[in-house]
């Protein structure tokens, strides 16, 4: 039996004793292998020495998560299977929850980052304050402070749990000070350099990051996938023609006798949040509204979308317009509200953020598919260079590429509204192979290494305070995605 495991470690380029194995049971060992891709096979470095401590450590959290999954199975709706979701806990929450929430981040971009090429010595930084000066050390820390100093330097703070330290980096190493001028507070990265006095001088900086280098899942089969976001039921401005159009074109009313062909094999449709218009979310809304009871907005939702092909799988996720908290990670939408949503059978709801794989079977394993509205996308765009300057609002992709390689969807505190936890949800563990948001009414798409980016548009005309702001919404647009040949196509079903 351990010439069988340790194959399984050989096979995903990871070393480990043979007196090590004798603690798991191979048949018992799913668990602890998909915890290992996860935390392990991330890194982009081969082979990966296993130490016992980590292999205890992902031991205790596959027996739990095996525990976890006998008492409660993943639900499988429509070959919708779900990976990762919110489950809400309504315990009172208070400072200690803070301070689990940021350890329970660090512990695991740590653990995403101890792999990498140049932080295989890591140690800690209570450790580092004690080295000799002109030594080199690596270390793992959460940015607590950044500023520019007077001789135009950038000096950050980095804390772990056993103490914090000043990180200089020098402004006449370019490269390094442009990557550290994007760098958010509340992140985790590694640094390695040399030891000064109580301060580490940088050469490097090392993000959490993606691989570059992975092969893009494809299907055996000619499937599709279509990504919507921010309909906004209830709006005066909702797009309620364009949106019939591609109802419509969804049972095969539209388009010409290409396309017809294509919706036939039209599986999944994403809704990225902002189902309805809300109520409330902003002073003077009422006046933009032509639906007044939230009520009445779901159902006017959920009346256009029981015409789509009940063949169709269609997953939701709220978004901050949607009847649910705006501090995330929010939980599904209400059922009370939404019961005739809740109930039609091709319909999966979700919670926001949330991780699903679709379209497995005994042939293949699947898409894994991360979806989040977007809230924090505003604080990125507005605040940092490299994402304002790389496009801003016209191109969100820009800022999901960012926070996929800070491997968080809001790392700085004040970016999006949270609820702290012994968790934190937000923490993008596993690279997905499709990453999906909306919020900022622009259609955006790229590729990161293995996951396609994906950027809804919406369903609402310009706002007076779009306007005002000179933001302009592209609207009624769907990505049409080929599953195949993971090739995207663009529909627009505009006027």
């Amino acid at each position: 039996m351990n010439e069988k495991l340790i194959h399984l470690f050989l096979k995903r380029g990871v070393l480990i004793s043979p007196n090590i194995v004798k603690d798991l049971d191979i048949e018992k060992s799913d668990n602890f292998f998909k915890i290992l891709d996860s935390e392990i096979l991330s890194k982009e470095k081969s082979p990966y020495l296993l130490s016992s401590e980590k292999f205890n450590e992902i031991l205790k959290k596959s027996i739990i998560s095996d525990n976890e999954m006998h008492s409660e199975p993943l639900k499988n709706k429509g070959n919708i299977i779900i990976l990762k979701e919110y489950q809400e806990n309504t315990d009172k929450k208070t400072v200690k929850d803070f301070t689990a929430h940021y350890k329970n981040r660090y512990e695991k971009l740590k653990g995403l980052l101890q792999g990498k090429r140049n932080l295989q010595n890591v140690i800690s930084i209570n450790r580092a304050l004690n080295k000799k000066q002109r030594e080199e050390v690596s270390v793992i820390g959460l940015i607590s402070d950044k500023h520019i100093t007077k001789n135009k330097n950038i000096l950050l703070k980095l804390e772990d749990p056993t103490g914090s330290i000043s990180v200089l980096i020098n402004q006449n190493k370019e490269d390094l000070f442009e990557e550290a001028y994007n760098l958010t507070l509340d992140e985790v990265i590694g640094i390695t350099g040399s030891m000064g006095n109580k301060i580490v001088f940088s050469n490097e900086l090392i993000l959490p990051g993606y691989p570059i280098h992975n092969e893009i899942k494809k299907s055996n089969e000619e499937v599709y996938m279509a990504v919507l976001s921010d309909i906004h039921v209830g709006s005066t401005m909702f797009l309620e023609e364009e949106f019939k159009k591609f109802i419509n074109w969804t049972k095969g009313n539209e388009g010409n006798e290409e396309q017809k062909k294509i919706v036939k094999k039209l599986k999944y449709i994403f809704i990225v949040g902002d189902l309805v218009d809300g109520i409330g979310i902003y002073p003077g809304q009422e006046d933009e509204l032509n639906i007044l009871d939230i009520k009445d907005q779901y159902s006017k939702f959920t009346e256009l979308i029981k015409e789509i092909r009940p063949d169709i799988n269609i997953i939701i996720c709220p978004g901050n317009h949607d009847a649910v908290r705006i501090a995330e990670p929010q939980p599904k939408i209400s059922k009370e509200l939404t019961k005739s949503l809740w109930d039609l059978p091709n319909v999966t709801m979700l919670t926001n953020p949330a991780t699903v794989n679709i379209h497995s079977n005994e042939k293949e394993e699947g898409f894994d598919i991360l979806l989040y509205h977007g809230y924090s996308l505003d604080y990125y765009i507005n605040n940092i260079d490299k994402v304002r300057n790389g496009g801003g609002y016209d191109k969100p992709e820009v800022a999901m590429k960012y926070l996929l390689s800070k491997r968080h969807l809001a790392p700085s505190h004040g970016s999006s509204l949270f609820i702290p936890g012994k968790e934190d949800h937000l923490v993008i563990e596993k690279i997905p192979d499709f990453f999906l948001m909306g919020h900022v009414h622009k259609s955006g798409i790229d590729q990161a290494g293995k996951t396609t980016l994906i950027c809804g548009s919406c369903w609402q005309s310009i706002t007076p305070f779009q306007e005002k702001v000179g933001h302009k919404p592209e609207t009624s647009k769907v990505q049409l995605v080929n599953l195949q040949t993971r090739k995207i196509k663009v529909m627009n079903f505009g006027k």
